[in-house]
């Protein structure tokens, strides 16, 4: 049974990657896919505005005795929801600087656009639209 407590979440506020390369990912979040920097709490905790939601890149502190995900997996998967047309653009904004694309601007059975790519640090992105 869950506590009724819990009942009182009503949001996710932020999300938080856990970097191995502050500076890559930085480059990457900015320049790449043009997230504005709202809020630099240090070196090790910065924070973009995407949409109603914090995200945010942290070198990692309490974790610190984690060990780093394995090179080629993900540690997590992010959804960054657009217009439809907008999947193909972004595929070819990504080819334009260099970014890999994983799996091609394609439509599912599922009715979603999907686009998929990889971050420095190898987390997977999504760019979709619902169809």
């Amino acid at each position: 049974m869950t506590d009724p407590v819990f009942k009182s979440i009503k949001a996710i506020d932020y999300t938080v990657i856990l970097v191995r390369d502050m500076d890559a990912m930085r480059r990457f979040y900015e320049d790449v896919l043009g997230f504005e920097l709202t809020r630099t709490l240090s070196e090790n905790w910065l924070e973009y505005r995407v949409g109603p939601n914090t995200l945010a890149l942290s070198w990692p502190g309490l974790m610190r005795a984690d060990a780093p995900v394995p090179e080629g997996s993900a540690a997590l998967q992010l959804a960054f929801r657009v217009e439809r047309e907008a999947v193909d653009v972004c595929a070819r904004a990504l080819e334009a600087r260099d970014v890999p694309i994983l799996s091609p601007p394609t439509d599912r059975d599922f009715g979603h656009r999907t686009l998929f790519f990889r971050d420095p640090d190898g987390n997977l992105l999504e760019i979709y639209a619902e169809i």
